[in-house]
């Protein structure tokens, strides 16, 4: 088996060694220890470290990745069916972000092009602060609309 130092897993992986140690602090990868407490990291860690950078480029929380991470089997390294079931489960999560997006981009070309001439007609317009009844956050931007249009 072949053993990574964190400096060989971050020229690798694209990552700086802070990162990697950040992801192991958080639970989502595993050293060994060498008798000179010198981190060691199985090859298989470079395919984590691409899910992890991956998963976050998407919008996913670290506290979702770990989550995913923690279904995979331990003492063994994933097979592409493991990592399949694991990114099937985010498929709902990923349509709703790919929504979310798709909706921002929408309204935000429209305000901007009008140039916010008519807020009777504009979709980011909140006089009165109305939106305040719909919960927290941008409501008016949520793929499902906690308001009614």
């Amino acid at each position: 088996m072949t053993l990574l130092t964190i400096g060989q897993l971050a020229e690798r992986a694209g990552v700086a060694t802070s990162a990697i140690r950040f992801y192991e602090a958080e639970g989502l990868l595993v050293s060994t220890r060498t008798a000179g407490n010198q981190r060691r990291y199985e090859q298989s860690t470079l395919r984590r470290i691409a899910f992890i950078r991956t998963a976050q480029r998407v919008g996913l929380s670290l506290e979702e990745i770990g989550e995913a991470l923690s279904t995979l089997p331990n003492g063994r390294v994933p097979t592409k069916a493991d990592w399949t079931r694991l990114s099937q489960t985010w498929r709902p999560r990923l349509d709703e972000q790919i929504e979310r997006i798709q909706r921002l981009r929408d309204r935000l070309d429209s305000c901007i092009g009008c140039g916010c001439l008519s807020l009777k007609t504009c979709a980011l317009s909140n006089p009165g602060d109305e939106a305040a009844a719909y919960g927290p956050g941008p409501v008016f931007l949520e793929p499902h609309g906690r308001r009614p249009r």
